[in-house]
């Protein structure tokens, strides 16, 4: 009854905007994409295209995914790669159960913190050889296509090779991103020969072509992906970094192997948020949500002063744990039950004052530290949330010669403090910024969705949560409406910021209500971006529903 109810009120919801958009009143969203037989919503329309080739040509929800995302790392190089990471929630309606896939890559077992000391090094740099990790999205797409996939390995790189080989049009966005990005690594080597052809920034409207990346897909294709890992690839990336002062060896590509996880969630108004265990930052926006439930949020109205305060020291409770506790699981003892527990959240929402924002609050103590996102649904009621990143944009700087994608820098995230739980150490895993998410109702799907963003996810995420199941929005308006967006105080690497943070509030936020936070004692800052990139999928008595970032090139697409 309770589903029942909400499917009238989204319904009654998508009708508002609907006639707020026929009537040009000022909060005017697009329509959600409505179907039967499948959905996918990317940030790019040829990677959503491409997933819908999938679904109609029988591929599964598996395999769309693996198909766009090769597509994305083409074509929105800016966000994403393959030399980047990827995490995955799955719900496999055969089983009726959620599926989680940690495919993050560890730093260089010979990488340690003596090592970098010795160097005069006493923070990892944020571009260079010294940052890069294991890139573990490959990994990723084979072990959940062996596990999970319909459709040959192979097959699924089509797309993205014709791409590749015949060219593509850039779009706005990504325009934008690579003309910053051009600016930022063009004296890195191979860059220019990747990216910059005519010794140019690729702008929106010209035709990018890159044979590099397509002779790389055929590799992965043809090998699954094991030549990535144990072949020339493999050789080329260690070689390339090596000769540039890091640590990446042939033996760590060889001997990386992803991990399946278990997802875990809190109940919120009774649905299940559900997010994966560090070493990612997803349980932020569940502790976020803890706190907000204790309170009567609709009646505050969006994007009020009073809830938007509310939130933002909800967010700061939460991120303090992160910076304190969340890390690599094998290396760390890391209280994720506590963390999410409502217990827990009863205590810290005691340290909240209503009427003053907080400089700082001590984290939690117990007795025993750019991307893509996209999701695809398939006619058998399977729904992939995935989501996959380089990392600050498109990376280290490293581009390994005649390969044709750049490597990821995630080891910046490690402290080089050896008490600290985010510690570096060869073999582990850095503290990650990008996470899936996936709520459930009642044991079924319910909405596969996530944003992209670095520190802004997991406060997107419980800004969508409170969009749609508070504020009651559809799903397209529950990604279109203002954001929020708090930074600081401090980050997983133990580097302390301003004390309180800066609030940055997005266009279309009522100036009276930027009055009022400033009197609670928030410090404004204005950000142009950063906000974020939502993709979601709701399912609702057999129909699925899609959203897809208004902020980004891409769209939602159904059959």
């Amino acid at each position: 009854m309770k589903l029942f109810t909400l499917t009238i009120l989204l319904f009654l919801s998508s009708q508002t905007i609907a006639y707020d958009r026929i009537l040009g009143k000022d909060f005017a969203t697009r329509s959600e994409v409505i179907a039967t037989n499948g959905m996918a919503a990317t940030s790019h329309p040829l990677a959503t295209q491409t997933a819908i080739d999938v679904l109609k040509s029988g591929g599964n929800a598996i395999d769309a995914a693996i198909a766009a995302n090769a597509v994305l790392g083409l074509v929105e190089p800016t966000g994403c790669g393959i030399g980047g990471d990827l995490f995955a929630i799955v719900w496999i309606d055969e089983d009726k159960k959620l599926y989680g896939l940690n495919s993050s890559g560890p730093a260089p077992q010979d990488m340690t913190i003596e090592k970098l000391k010795a160097m005069g090094i006493d923070k990892i740099p944020p571009f260079g050889p010294l940052p890069v990790t294991v890139p573990g999205a490959v990994a990723g797409w084979a072990a959940i296509h062996k596990r999970f996939g319909s459709k040959s390995f192979e097959e699924l790189f089509n797309n993205a090779i014709y791409y590749a080989d015949n060219g593509f049009p850039i779009t706005e966005v990504v325009g934008y991103y690579l003309q910053l990005s051009s600016e930022r690594y063009k004296d890195y080597p191979n860059f220019k020969d990747v990216w910059m052809p005519n010794g140019e920034a690729l702008k929106k409207g010209d035709v990018f072509v890159n044979k590099d990346l397509a002779n790389t897909y055929k590799q992965i294709a043809k090998s699954y992906g094991e030549s990535f890992y144990n072949g020339d690839i493999a050789q080329t990336i260690s070689e390339f970094i090596t000769e540039q002062g890091g640590f990446l060896s042939v033996d760590d590509l060889k001997s990386y192997e992803p991990e399946w996880i278990n997802p875990v969630s809190s109940d919120y108004r009774g649905f299940d948020v559900w997010e994966l265990p560090p070493n990612g930052q997803g349980i932020a926006a569940l502790q976020i949500l803890n706190i907000l439930e204790q309170y009567d949020i609709a009646s505050m109205g969006h994007n009020s002063a009073e809830y938007i305060h509310l939130f933002t020291e909800a967010k700061k409770l939460a991120y303090e744990d992160r910076a304190k506790y969340y890390a690599d699981m094998s290396f760390a003892d890391v209280p994720v039950n506590e963390l999410i527990s409502k217990e827990y959240a009863l205590k810290r929402n005691k340290l909240i004052n209503p009427k003053k924002a907080a400089s700082t609050y001590d984290s939690g103590i117990f007795e025993d530290g750019d991307t893509i996102y996209m999701t695809v649904a398939d006619k058998d009621g399977n729904m992939v949330s995935l989501i996959q990143s380089n990392y600050r944009g498109m990376g280290s700087g490293m581009v390994p010669p005649n390969l044709g994608f750049m490597l990821q820098d995630r080891g910046e995230m490690f402290s080089l403090d050896p008490d600290h739980r985010n510690s570096l150490e060869g073999g582990k895993r850095p503290f990650h910024t990008i996470i899936p998410a996936f709520i459930t109702k009642d044991d079924k799907p319910f909405i596969s969705f996530g944003l992209m963003g670095g520190g802004m996810q997991p406060q997107g995420h419980a800004q969508i949560v409170v969009n749609i199941l508070d504020f009651q929005m559809n799903l397209q308006e529950a990604g279109d409406a203002p954001r929020i967006r708090h930074f600081g105080s401090s980050e997983p690497t133990g580097e302390t910021m301003i004390n309180g943070g800066f609030l940055s509030l997005e266009s279309g936020i009522d100036e009276q209500v930027r009055s009022e936070l400033l009197k609670l004692g928030h410090n404004l800052k204005d950000e142009k971006g950063g906000y974020g990139g939502y993709q979601a999928i709701m399912k609702v008595d057999g129909v699925y529903y899609g959203a897809s970032e208004s902020r980004k090139d891409g769209h939602a697409s159904g059959y």
